[in-house]
């Protein structure tokens, strides 16, 4: 798979992710002993499994929009994955330590959150960092 393609799929995940957390039907409430939020709209859990609000779904839908962005030529692709890299596995160091798993009150990204963040992070890292960057031959 190219680092564009990779930026197309997970504009697309991202997306979707985004606009689930606006779908009632798909959000449960969080358990008695979720750490409260300052920002509770939309506080719930997508599928039961994943924590969620207002802010981490517009976050999703950023890093979808930037994932397009990617794919469409607007933003370099190896860019984005990098930015997802690091972004992604910061957000994974901050969801296991109980201080700010929680973003300070603004975003739950804990649970669930951690190893899939850390999935998209180390994903986000192949395509970033160790992938073969493509050439472009010119014709002569």
């Amino acid at each position: 798979m190219s680092t564009r393609t990779f930026a197309l799929v997970f504009g697309i995940v991202f997306l979707l992710a985004g606009v689930s957390g606006f779908i009632p039907g798909l959000l449960h409430p969080v358990h008695a002993d979720a750490p409260p939020l300052s920002v509770n709209s939309g506080y719930g859990l997508i599928l039961g499994l994943l924590p969620v609000n207002l802010l981490h779904n517009l976050v999703h839908l950023l890093f979808g929009a930037l994932g397009i962005a990617a794919f469409a030529g607007w933003l370099a692709p190896r860019l984005y994955a990098q930015i997802v890299a690091l972004s992604y596995g910061l957000l994974v160091i901050l969801g296991l330590m109980p201080f700010t798993n929680t973003l300070f009150g603004l975003v739950p990204i804990y649970g669930n959150d951690v190893w899939l963040h850390a999935v998209l992070a180390a994903i986000a890292a192949y395509f970033g960092f160790a992938s073969p960057a493509k050439v472009a031959i010119e014709a002569m």
